[in-house]
């Protein structure tokens, strides 16, 4: 940890988050307006643009962590690069998904990713449980974002805080956030992810590359990089099974593309043409952003300081570099990534806890489904808080956004085969999806990183092998009945057409 005498240090550090806090909240204060109803509270209307849509995708993939426990994977080596891969191959899928996802979105008025699977096989039940599980899968992701805001204000004071007073700091800046949240829903979020994301994306790359021209952390370096850092997991010496690299970059493309706050996106497109845009635009975005900071990160890798603190690498490094001026923009580019991400993340559960849970055999008024949603958040944000705390000392973090994965990917069997099949039931869907995640959780219990007797395969992995198996020998085993035959032809011969995508009625299971 950085410390320092100098009471000028802390006026810089926490000047410039003020000066950043300040633009977020006149960027909301000068795009607030009051939701005309749940669908515009939960999805903005319909509304954007592909370069909002692409900010808000990588908002949702990049948070606040990156900058912690994923840079301190590439200062250990090679892996660190694997996020790129499978951030870019799942942008290439839900590039895919964007025509059937937004017309039936848009056609049955869907806020949520779980709508839409319980549409495609007209169940509640299909709903409520994929819904329970992206919950579930995020909340590590929330912990996460908590955890480095935590860790940013360890740095911002220099030392000065202690770990209690630091998450109290990260709780309340989210908190200040979330109030405008839960006031705009997603209006509110996709306008400062356009004003964070230009900071802690296209800022931070600007950084590095710059940085990358100097001594410190110049390019030159990565040529002396010791061979080791070269070596892919699964390689010999590196403890790893020859299926660990595969599990990874497997687990995050598929999971990638089941994230639920990824996929409300495509709702919050103005059409099919703005998602497809904002898809390749984000993988400019990605690619660039990740790339640039990993690389960054295995060229300042042998700086002792950075080797014995790995995960505070980022904000060791550039203090070291350019002093407490230096440090500030390094704690808001955090900053920026946690707050947007965190926030995503809340909002989505919050949203689906109102729109696919509290509605249980209770119609639900817009007023009430709006109420429902925000209470759910503080309740959220309140749980991965306390889990911040007593698991702030854990010394891999990465492990948090691995077991989330191994949880998230088992909605990709139903999701896919909805989207892109026309085969399939709800039954399937239900026995697959709870199979796959209880499977999953036990092998997560037993092996957290990976299973050696599989060749460190993952837990997830085996869990969606189970998964998919029983969707497929339910869907030889049960035949549909004609109507629903007809229903499911129905939909993707709208999709496929372009017809009918005004607004509708709100699908049969609500």
């Amino acid at each position: 940890m950085i410390s320092t005498s100098s009471d000028a240090h802390l006026f810089i550090t926490f000047g410039v988050i003020g000066l950043f806090l300040a633009g977020m909240i006149a960027v909301l204060y000068a795009t607030n307006r009051e939701s005309t109803s749940f669908s515009d509270y939960a999805v903005g209307g319909r509304s954007y643009g592909p370069w909002y849509i692409a900010m808000c995708y990588t908002n949702s993939w990049w948070p606040g962590s990156t900058f912690t426990a994923f840079f301190a994977l590439s200062v250990g080596g090679a892996l660190g690069f694997y996020g790129m891969v499978y951030a870019t191959l799942g942008v290439t899928a839900m590039y895919l998904m964007a025509s059937r996802a937004w017309t039936w979105g848009k056609r049955f008025n869907l806020r949520t990713q779980p709508d839409l699977l319980g549409m495609r096989f007209d169940s509640p039940a299909v709903k409520r449980v994929a819904s329970t599980i992206g919950i579930i899968s995020v909340f590590p992701w929330v912990v996460m974002g908590i955890q480095a805001l935590a860790m940013l204000f360890q740095f911002a004071s220099f030392g000065r805080w202690g770990v209690t007073t630091c998450l109290f700091a990260g709780v309340a800046v989210v908190l200040i956030r979330q109030y405008w949240t839960v006031s705009m829903g997603m209006r509110g979020l996709i306008m400062t992810d356009m004003f964070q994301g230009l900071i802690a994306y296209v800022v931070c790359a600007g950084v590095c590359v710059f940085l990358l021209f100097g001594d410190q952390a110049a390019f030159s370096n990565l040529s002396q990089l010791p061979e080791k850092m070269l070596q892919i997991p699964g390689a010999a010496g590196t403890g790893y099974g020859p299926m660990y690299m595969f599990s990874l970059i497997f687990t995050g493309v598929i999971g990638s593309m089941c994230w639920p706050m990824s996929f409300q996106r495509i709702y919050t497109a103005s059409g099919v043409r703005s998602v497809k845009k904002g898809t390749l635009y984000t993988m400019l975005l990605v690619g660039g952003f990740y790339g640039i900071l990993m690389l960054f990160a295995a060229a300042i890798s042998q700086d002792p300081n950075v080797l014995a603190h790995p995960q505070q690498g980022w904000f060791l490094s550039l203090f070291d570099i350019g002093g407490p001026w230096l440090l500030a923009l390094a704690i808001v580019i955090v900053l920026a990534a946690s707050i947007g991400h965190v926030d995503g993340c809340v909002q989505v559960c919050g949203t689906q806890f109102a729109n696919d849970l509290a509605t249980w055999n209770t119609p639900r008024t817009d007023r009430q489904l709006t109420l429902l949603a925000k209470a759910g958040m503080v309740v959220f944000i309140v749980a991965a808080s306390v889990l911040a705390y007593l698991t702030f000392d854990y010394s891999r973090l990465q492990l948090l956004a691995q077991i989330s994965y191994q949880g998230i990917i088992q909605l990709a069997v139903p999701l896919f085969f909805g989207i892109f099949s026309r085969r399939g039931n709800k039954q399937g869907a239900i026995a697959g999806m709870l199979a796959g995640i209880m499977v999953a959780i036990v092998l997560t219990t037993l092996y957290p990183d990976d299973i050696p007797a599989l060749g460190s395969l993952t837990s997830g992995i085996v869990g969606l092998v189970v998964n998919a198996a029983i969707f497929v020998v339910c869907a030889l085993m049960i035949k549909p009945s004609a109507v629903e035959q007809a229903r499911v032809e129905g939909l993707f011969e709208m999709a496929a057409s372009g017809r009918g995508v005004q607004v509708g009625a709100a699908p049969v299971m609500s």
